[in-house]
């Protein structure tokens, strides 16, 4: 797991204590959130699933974390997150579950696992149009789009494959999940099945919500 830290840009002392601690989802770096970051706290993107490994030194200096998740970064939060007892004020969940490759609470295996196979460079681009949901909104993702490679991208792929096979009861609790009515990633349905019994929050948007960041990160 790459771990960047971007300092707040104001807030004084206030500032020191607080963090946004924020899992992307696959394929991505931090430069498709940096605009929409809070600049009165610390942020921390966390992304690139080749290694669940994670420094739990780092949030020990805040006294006030606030965790969002999105899509595959749910599936990893989760993991990270499991029986650490950090000042976590509120966790939110976006456009994800705990269980990325999944027939009845993720993505369909036959799909996710079609998607590794083939992809290349314009396989990759017809995700990230669907992951976006129009033209426009994949233009603009694609003027801040992340820094890697795709034979990353197949590797960080092959390793969610992997551990998503292993026997796996999540703990962590969530505090709201937000649910895209358009996504066309992680399916709707499958999202409510895997949240059954959770605050589920429907939102009309598509698996990529640029215009529910600020409001995610700011909390």
């Amino acid at each position: 797991m790459i771990v960047r830290k971007i300092n707040a840009k104001t807030g004084g002392e206030e500032a020191r204590s607080r963090l946004l601690l924020f899992f992307a989802g696959w394929g991505m770096d931090e430069r498709p959130f940096i605009e929409y970051l809070p600049p009165d706290r610390d942020c921390i993107i966390c992304y690139d699933y080749r290694s669940l490994a994670f420094d739990g030194s780092l949030p020990a200096p805040y006294r006030n974390i606030r965790v969002v998740a999105w899509s595959m970064g749910v599936w990893a939060a989760s993991r990270v997150l499991e029986g650490r007892h950090w000042p976590v004020t509120e966790s939110v969940a976006v456009n994800g579950t705990p269980w990325p490759v999944d027939d009845e609470r993720g993505i369909a295996t036959a799909v996710f696992r079609g998607t590794l196979e083939r992809l290349d460079e314009k396989t990759l681009h017809k995700f990230r149009r669907r992951m976006c949901g129009s033209r426009e909104a994949l233009e603009s993702f694609t003027a801040h789009a992340p820094r890697r490679t795709v034979e990353d991208l197949r590797e960080e792929l092959e390793q969610i494959d992997k551990r998503s096979a292993e026997p796996y009861s999540p703990s962590f609790a969530w505090d709201k999940i937000y649910i895209g009515l358009h996504d066309k990633i992680f399916l709707p349905g499958g999202q409510q099945k895997a949240w059954e019994g959770g605050n589920i929050i429907p939102v009309e948007c598509e698996h990529y919500p640029p215009a529910l960041w600020r409001e995610l990160f700011y909390g």
